[in-house]
């Protein structure tokens, strides 16, 4: 999800992934605080505060960026996005995986219509479809 860090899957399951994601906006939830992340964001403290007591609310890519955003050594919310989705479309292309294999690679818990919109951006897409497709397109590279 986050270039440099996230980039591979390091052998990684789809859950230990899945894990390590919101492991890390943890981090930015403890460094900023509950309150400044809900200040800055559109994020529910509900949810802010299940992901700083260590729970794994499902939570949106965008979602997810804009709490990770409030880490101000990262990118912007929006550029994390973008470079999220370029890891998975780019891992595609490497990998000569169409959404076809992508959806039969995920068990079809997805169609492939489906990953393709959420891949590029017009359908959101939770850090748990995110964690199944980027760990399938790194299984095939």
């Amino acid at each position: 999800m986050l270039r440099g860090e996230f980039e591979s899957v390091d052998g990684r399951s789809v859950e230990d992934l899945h894990r390590a994601y919101h492991e890390r906006i943890r981090a930015v939830v403890e460094a900023a605080g509950v309150d400044a992340v809900v200040e800055r964001l559109a994020v529910d403290r509900e949810t802010v505060a299940a992901v700083a007591d260590g729970e794994q609310p499902e939570l949106t890519l965008e979602a997810a960026a804009a709490i990770l955003a409030v880490d101000e050594d990262l990118p912007d919310a929006d550029a994390i996005v973008a470079e999220a989705r370029d890891i998975l479309l780019m891992g595609m292309t490497t990998a000569v995986v169409d959404v076809d294999a992508v959806s039969a690679g995920v068990d079809g818990a997805m169609e492939p219509k489906e990953i393709q919109q959420k891949v590029e951006g017009r359908y959101p897409i939770t850090l748990g479809e995110y964690a199944q497709i980027h760990r399938f397109i790194e299984s095939k590279q």
